[in-house]
């Protein structure tokens, strides 16, 4: 469910662009949340993101969707994944986003906890929908 690319041909030749990027946040962490979930904010297609691919979209959701529940949106209100929009996830969510995972453990989720972890050292993480 959850894939990574080292480059833009590797992700292109897999499925294109018909995925959902999960994206660590490269902005300073006193920045203000209105710039932080701001589109031109936003660099897509990173090499280090995680992606789902369009058709594992509803297989995420049966598993995330009540652990991605506390993002904010682009219009600054918060709520369920929009995978369609720019949702953020702060350092604080990441932390308990990966105690709940590890206590549920839904498919997939130890490359899920890997990278989450990793996302403590940057400021916190988007889901980036299609």
């Amino acid at each position: 469910m959850f894939h990574t690319f080292s480059n833009i041909e590797e992700r292109r030749e897999f499925g294109g662009t018909a995925f959902i990027e999960i994206q660590y946040c490269r902005l300073n962490a006193d920045t203000k949340l209105k710039k932080i979930v701001a589109v031109k904010s936003i660099q897509n297609w990173m090499d280090d993101s995680l992606y789902i691919y369009v058709d594992d979209i509803d297989l995420f959701i049966s598993n995330y969707g009540r652990i991605f529940n506390m993002g904010t949106y682009n219009n600054m209100q918060t709520g369920i994944v929009d995978v369609f929009g720019i949702n953020y996830y702060t350092v604080d969510d990441v932390k308990s986003m990966v105690e709940m995972i590890i206590k549920e453990k839904p498919l997939n989720y130890q490359k899920l906890v890997n990278w989450l972890k990793n996302a403590t050292q940057y400021n916190g993480f988007y889901l980036l929908g299609i």
